[in-house]
Formats: structure tokens, C-alpha cells, sequence
């Protein structure tokens, strides 16, 4: 049995797998934002949309899961922190705190916790509960992101959704199929399913 093996437990989740400290916890709670803030500069502008497609949500996601929702959460609030006062490692290089795609961002909090706590039940343990397990993350991001752009930019639910929403779901269901493969195969690599 490998080292990893020996240390993971029910209810752990993949940075349990590190050696336990404060210092640990900072270190990960900080690269997980750092991570998310360098995925938000995979930016790529959508036509008729203040939204671009990014990376940021697929690395918000990652950090949630593989840090639980305690740090996943903790993570996500310093990169909006950080980034509302005036770090520019929001998408496309931007920071503050009047961004119509803020809301995003602030789902992203919410979804770390989400998929943090499912994946202390072993959601990020097999394909098929990964991808249901980022799905849903990616639901609670658009929760709060898509109600969010309607208010900042005076839209129309319809007209927010279409701007918001309906661009994006491609790209979130081949980030949720990255998410399938790569999560179960951490799993694996360190001798547990």
C-alpha cells in the first residue's frame, strides 16, 4: 500500500493527501487562487456577450474539489478579494469590483463550497458522479452569474441568459468531460477510488 493510500481516509479529499499543517492549508488556500487567477488569463472574447470564455471556472471548480470546501471556499474568496481590490487577474486582465461579470465570480465561492463538501463524499472518485459533481458547480455559478449580469446591465432574464448563459454551455460540458478524467485518474495515481 502506498504512502498516499495509507493516509487517505473516508472523507478525505485530494490535499488531505499532503501533510497536515497550517502552513499547508495557507500554501494550498493561496495556490488555489493563484491558479485560478493564471486560468482566467485563458480568455477568449464571445460575440454579443460582456462574458468571455475562460479557464477560471474550470480551475475554480478543480481547486473546490481537490481542496475540500472549507479551503475551496477560502481560496476563492481571496481571488475575489484580491481581485475587487484591483489585482488584474479577473478574465481578460481586469479587476474591481463593478464588473457586470462579477457575479461569476462570487458563484464561483459558492460552487467551491459545493463541490468541496460533495467531494469529501467521494463525488470526485468516478467519471460519471465527477461530472455530475461539476455540472452542478457550474449550475451554482450561473445561479448567481447570470441574475447578476441581468442586474448590472438593466437585461431582460431572456436577454441575460442569452447573453450569460447559452454561449458557454459547450464549453462547461468539455471542461466537466476534463474534470471526468482528470479527478478519478488523481485518484487512481495515488492507490485509491
Amino acid at each position: 500500500m502506498s504512502t498516499a493510500t495509507a493516509t487517505a481516509r473516508p472523507g478525505a479529499v485530494l490535499a488531505d493527501l499532503l501533510p497536515a499543517s497550517r502552513t499547508r492549508d495557507a500554501l494550498l488556500v493561496l495556490g488555489g487562487a493563484v491558479l485560478t487567477g493564471l486560468a482566467a488569463q485563458i480568455s477568449v472574447p464571445v460575440p454579443g456577450s460582456p462574458v468571455p470564455v475562460t479557464g477560471q471556472t474550470f480551475a475554480a471548480l478543480l481547486v473546490g474539489t481537490a481542496l475540500g470546501a472549507r479551503r475551496g471556499v477560502a481560496s476563492l474568496a481571496l481571488y475575489a478579494l484580491v481581485g475587487m481590490a484591483g489585482v488584474p487577474w479577473f478574465a481578460e486582465g481586469r479587476s474591481g469590483a463593478s464588473m457586470p461579470s462579477l457575479g461569476y465570480v462570487l458563484g464561483m465561492i459558492l460552487a467551491a463550497g459545493l463541490v468541496g463538501a460533495l467531494a469529501r463524499r467521494g463525488a470526485d472518485r468516478s467519471v460519471w458522479r465527477t461530472a455530475g459533481t461539476m455540472l452542478l458547480g457550474e449550475a451554482v455559478i450561473y445561479a448567481v452569474g447570470v441574475p447578476y449580469l441581468a442586474l448590472s446591465l438593466d437585461l431582460s432574464a431572456s436577454a441575460a441568459i442569452a447573453a450569460g448563459l447559452t454561449p458557454f454551455l459547450l464549453g462547461d460540458a468539455l471542461k466537466a468531460a476534463l474534470a471526468m478524467g482528470a479527478l478519478p485518474s488523481a485518484w487512481k495515481l495515488v492507490g485509491k477510488k
